[in-house]
């Protein structure tokens, strides 16, 4: 079977859409599938990965986003995607690539669309409260499960909004984490000295700092423990919008700003380092950042209002994280009580066990067995192949 997979919003700096891309390809080639994957680029390029096939189309920077693009012209998008002639399309962005569904359709391929986001949850953020807020997003939600064969939510918390007006083609499919590059052996007292600058308790944030994703919460919250006296200090891993803004407010706090780190297996390192890890998003519906946190035998604080507490396990006699209100205090809280658990690393790593990304994979591939509108592409007139810039 041919799988291709079109994503808006993937870049060098980008990490859960293209951890998700990227795994995914794995588990379909392993399984024998081809795997394309069609995302932004500078110029149109070809190119084989371990990941699959990578088609990257000249795209245009989306102002405010902080250097994320989406594909200039989408009637290149929908060319290229005829000429691939692919079994199964999955789309990973329910705003700007919307309009692939009925395309599709009309080519009978099939067509699942991923609903990364909680809509609600972005809605009540940016839009002005004058708005019918609600009415508005049933209309998106709606719409976007006519278009498409079938909806993804990751969580129960992402498909809520769905089975909320009767949406009958969503489906659950948790994404994984990767359980050997993530991994509590790579705990270093070296790196972990290094990290803690003479502090004792070390907490790590690793995730784009968008105002979306609330990334001062933490910082916030490593000030209100050293009000208390806790002898902690704050590691930042990633860049965005709020860059800025952040180095100004660690400015005189035990706080470092790391910035956005290429390489994996440092990040693991870090990860793995920490006493606890930070996840302040209030609206994730799912967070890979908290699961690799996890998988490093780090339990994680996160916020109430998102759905990483969905697989923390806060109501099992030992869990594998905390959830917290959103504000410094309770987050602070949180953290205060996690590190007195003697066996909360073992039980992250315990949580992180039981979401393998093979689980994922094989979820998809049943889901892409049911021929919901064809079994195959049809052959398309041109047979002409994308040449590589």
């Amino acid at each position: 079977m041919k799988i291709v997979h079109v994503a808006n919003f993937y870049g060098p700096n980008s990490g859960g859409i293209k951890t998700t891309l990227h795994n995914l390809g794995l588990g379909y080639q392993k399984h024998g599938h081809e795997f394309y994957y069609i995302v932004p680029g500078t110029q149109l390029r070809r190119e084989e990965t371990q990941y699959g096939i990578k088609i990257s189309l000249p795209s245009v920077i989306l102002p405010g986003s902080g250097a994320y693009r989406i594909i200039r012209s989408n009637r290149l998008l929908r060319k290229t995607i005829a000429e691939l002639a692919p079994a199964r399309l999955e789309v990973s962005d329910r705003f700007t690539l919307r309009g692939l569904g009925p395309w599709a359709r009309a080519q009978k391929i099939p067509t699942v669309v991923f609903s990364h986001e909680t809509l609600r949850g972005l809605a009540a953020r940016f839009l002005p409260t004058f708005l019918p807020q609600h009415t508005l997003v049933n209309w998106h939600n709606r719409g976007l499960a006519s278009r498409f064969d079938q909806v993804i939510a990751t969580t129960q918390f992402a498909a809520k909004e769905f089975e909320e007006i009767g949406t009958t083609n969503i489906t659950r499919v948790p994404l994984g984490v990767d359980l050997v590059n993530f991994s509590p052996e790579l705990r270093s007292l070296e790196l972990r000295n290094e990290l803690r600058k003479g502090n004792k308790l070390l907490i790590v944030h690793c995730g784009r700092l968008s105002p979306e994703k609330e990334p001062q919460r933490s910082l916030e919250a490593l000030i209100e423990l050293r009000k208390r006296g806790v002898d902690a200090r704050l590691v930042v891993i990633g860049t965005g919008p709020m860059w800025k803004k952040l180095r100004e407010m660690a400015q005189g706090h035990p706080i470092d700003l790391l910035g956005y780190i290429a390489n994996p297996k440092k990040v693991a390192a870090i990860l793995a380092c920490a006493d606890v890890a930070l996840a302040p998003g209030p609206l994730e519906t799912f967070c890979l950042s908290a699961l690799e946190a996890l998988a490093s035998g780090t339990p994680v604080v996160a916020s109430k209002s998102s759905a990483v507490g969905e697989f923390l396990n806060i109501d099992a006699p030992i869990p594998a994280g905390a959830v917290a209100s959103d504000n410094a205090e309770s987050f602070a809280d949180a953290i205060m009580t996690l590190t007195a658990i003697d066996r909360a690393r073992i039980e992250a790593r315990n949580a992180a066990l039981a979401l393998p990304w093979e689980a994922s994979v094989r979820k998809m591939l049943e889901l892409h067995n049911i021929p919901t509108v064809g079994e195959n592409a049809p052959m398309v007139a041109t047979k002409r192949k994308l040449s590589a810039a």
